[in-house]
């Protein structure tokens, strides 16, 4: 009697268990449109679970008050002794009944009654039952792959793994774009622009006058390097790929990569000072290579607009380049 009561109350209080943790994977989900609607639902769920155990319990408790009543009544009708000696037993624990109920504990004076009769050099083969406590969680198991299935593959209720991995991912885009924007060197050669400003122009300059000038002449008519005053490029004109051919270098032709020496706001500013230089031209231009680079044609994507040609021919001068 006391396993059949005990039995189903703690198959209903371990489905606590996962359901606990189906909502704290919810809660987890951080883009769920549905998120509150679907913890709500999963905590009414608990507490629905709680209280229904609760009340079993104590309807549980009820009746084995009753049970006990009517036992000590039997008792009584049979003589005081006997419920004296009936009472001198030891109690048997809350623990110890529930641990035999929960593992369908066979103790060994009844072992003769699970004996299937093989023996195996003195081993005997005994019919164990498996233990109460796993075939609950098992069939529990099975319950809850059928809800996980239905809310989560199956209906709207909540995310596949594919919907949770879009959103991992658009969660981690987001904080890797929050951590660039707080970098004070964010340029690469997909977002940089062409500067305008005159004080960015000549820190460009500067910049080119102290590395550039050896290769691409002091004002850019070339040398070692290509003229950089002319609209003939040999890897693409334009801020971006000027600024491509700076960071990286044409190791081939003696470009060396400039990024492990100059920030990426200053070769912006070198790509920027170098698209003022065309057109200016300056004496002993070297002749052109490469072919003309025509924005238009390349999609506009590259933009090239800069502030007028410095009119200083001391102006300052830029990385070696190579165009």
């Amino acid at each position: 009697m006391k396993n059949i009561i005990f039995r189903p109350i703690l198959l209903v209080a371990s489905s606590l268990l996962p359901l606990a943790t189906w909502a704290q994977d919810a809660g987890a989900k951080p883009v769920n449109p549905d998120f509150w609607a679907n913890t709500i639902g999963t905590v009414t769920l608990a507490v629905a679970a709680v209280v229904i155990v609760g009340a079993l319990l104590a309807i549980t408790q009820l009746f084995m008050s009753v049970v006990k009543m009517q036992e000590i009544q039997m008792l009584r009708e049979k003589g005081i002794e006997e419920v004296v000696e009936a009472y001198r037993a030891p109690a048997e624990s809350w623990w110890s009944r529930m641990y035999k109920s929960m593992t369908a504990y066979v103790p060994v004076e009844r072992e003769a009654d699970i004996d299937m009769g093989h023996d195996y050099d003195g081993i005997r083969e005994l019919d164990n039952k498996l233990p109460p406590w796993w075939l609950g969680m098992f069939y529990l198991s099975i319950v809850f792959s059928v809800v996980y299935m239905f809310a989560f593959h199956l209906s709207d209720i909540g995310p596949s793994s594919k919907q949770e991995y879009e959103t991992e991912m658009e969660v981690a885009k987001a904080e890797v774009n929050a951590y660039v924007a707080t970098q004070a060197d964010k340029v690469n050669e997909t977002n940089v622009t062409a500067l305008t400003d005159p004080q960015e122009l000549a820190l460009g300059a500067s910049i080119f006058a102290a590395n550039c000038v050896s290769c691409h002449g002091k004002l850019g008519e070339g040398g070692i390097g290509p003229n950089m005053t002319d609209n003939y490029w040999i890897h693409g004109g334009g801020v971006q790929n000027v600024f491509k051919i700076i960071k990286n270098g044409v190791p081939e032709k003696g470009m060396i990569s400039w990024s492990d020496q100059l920030r990426s706001s200053d070769m912006q500013r070198v790509a920027s000072y170098i698209l003022t230089l065309q057109g200016t031209n300056p004496p002993n231009a070297k002749a052109p290579q490469g072919t003309v680079y025509d924005p238009n044609a390349a999609g506009g994507a590259d933009s090239t607009a800069v502030a007028p040609p410095a009119t200083d021919s001391t102006a300052a001068v830029a990385p070696a380049t190579n165009k």
